[in-house]
């Protein structure tokens, strides 16, 4: 295997790809039906398949929803397997993804950082204590207002650096390698309508996880679940027997879920309901979910429960005042591993010849990969390297960010 000499113009390549792609505005929308989902991520779209271009992949193309698709020749006469790199270029709507203001910590000396002087935004150490692991590294964070986007715009720079890597280091010998970004993951749906055909790999890597090392091909079986409440709007001096407020009548369903099955109180393979938006006047209100557990069997028994849940509401306060619908979103990958762990055993070499050491667990989350794999592209997941994801407290060490990259040139040359 070729040594990587990843020098400083390679890192700044590196930093400044991923700076230029988070200040582009790419939040996703689960209310939308189009994919993309919003405008704005068309914009990441074209970026990406303008860059693709310019580095001179091969069959560069954008379909009519945003799938970016190029592939790196390869550079060989013998036959290899063939592999693919994917990143999805959405950022979560659970926070504010508009003017990101990313900011350059160097040396970081494990205190705290005063992310903005005027709102006195401070990321501290005691409390996000994964900050304590990098001292001495470079961080990037945001300014406190947004989050930062490095889920997953920190994978996007990495595959693309390693694939402007690649081309400018024929003496790195690989097979046809398929790089493939894509939008909407954040909403659950980036897999939807990839098209795996196209992407010609047998197995691909996404470049989604959290902190250096992460390498999971298990995660959440996932759904979303939107409950709507009717209720009796009468004046309140004249409603005794006759209102029903159903945003009283929400806040029932909600302390109806078990208090301890939620994010931040769960962790490991425990499963939860999660709250992820709630609307709602005397009228009407509406409840926004997302389900979770890794157990199949625990999954049908969580989805049970909330149309049991929902019964009740309609047994206590008449047919139909509340509603249900739930949406599939993903499913376990793990058993579309068996008989395949090669897979995984090329990637926990790969980052042990970078230096890192792999930490194999499952996802507390999805990933496109995820979907994919029940697409037949088993495709785990390798991280890219931030902590803190959807919020102001996100941040990413640029040393990570390099290890990931090299992580995926160190794959490329070594599919035989």
């Amino acid at each position: 295997m070729k040594a990587i000499d990843f020098t400083a113009d390679w890192r700044k390549k590196l930093v400044d790809r991923f700076i230029t792609y988070v200040k582009i505005f790419s939040t996703s929308d689960p209310e939308s039906d189009t994919t993309p989902s919003t405008p704005q991520q068309w914009d990441m779209a074209k970026y990406l398949f303008n860059e693709l271009q310019e580095l001179g992949l091969e069959d560069v193309s954008m379909d009519e929803h945003g799938y970016v698709f190029g592939f790196i020749p390869s550079n060989i006469e013998e036959k290899v397997a063939h592999v693919g790199f994917i990143a999805h270029y959405d950022s979560t709507p659970d926070f504010n993804g508009v003017d990101v203001k990313p900011q350059i910590w160097e040396n970081y000396d494990g205190g705290d950082l005063l992310l903005n002087k005027e709102t006195g935004f401070v990321l501290s150490s005691e409390k996000f204590t994964d900050l304590k692991k990098y001292i001495g590294q470079t961080i990037i964070t945001t300014d406190g207002t947004t989050l930062l986007s490095a889920d997953d715009k920190a994978g996007i720079a990495e595959i693309v650096t390693a694939a402007e890597y690649l081309l400018a280091h024929p003496e790195i010998k690989h097979g046809r390698i398929s790089v493939g970004f894509n939008p909407d993951e954040e909403i659950g749906r980036g897999a939807h309508k990839f098209n795996v055909e196209k992407f010609g790999a047998e197995w691909a890597y996404t470049m989604d996880g959290g902190e250096i090392g992460e390498l999971e091909y298990e995660n959440f079986n996932a759904a979303g679940a939107v409950i709507k409440i009717t209720g009796v709007s009468v004046h309140p001096g004249y409603s005794f027997g006759k209102m029903l407020n159903a945003g009283l009548v929400a806040s029932e369903f909600i302390q109806s879920l078990p208090a301890n099955e939620t994010p931040a109180t769960t962790k490991g393979f425990d499963g939860f309901f999660h709250l992820t938006d709630f609307t709602g006047d005397v009228a009407e209100a509406k409840l926004q979910y997302i389900i979770r557990d890794h157990d199949d069997a625990k999954f049908e028994a969580r989805k049970q429960l909330m149309a049991d849940k929902v019964a009740e509401i309609n047994a206590k306060y008449g047919a139909n005042t509340a509603t249900l619908e739930i949406k599939p979103q993903y499913l376990n990958m793990k058993k579309q591993f068996e008989g395949k762990m090669h897979i995984i055993d090329i990637a926990e070499q790969a980052m042990k010849d970078a230096g890192v050491e792999p930490k194999i667990k499952a996802i507390r989350g999805g990933t496109d990969g995820a979907q994919l794999s029940y697409m037949g592209l088993p495709c785990p997941n390798i991280f890219a390297g931030g902590h803190y994801f959807h919020g102001p407290y996100e941040f990413v060490p640029i040393e990570n960010m390099e290890a990931a990259t090299c992580v995926i040139i160190n794959i490329a040359q070594s599919i035989k």
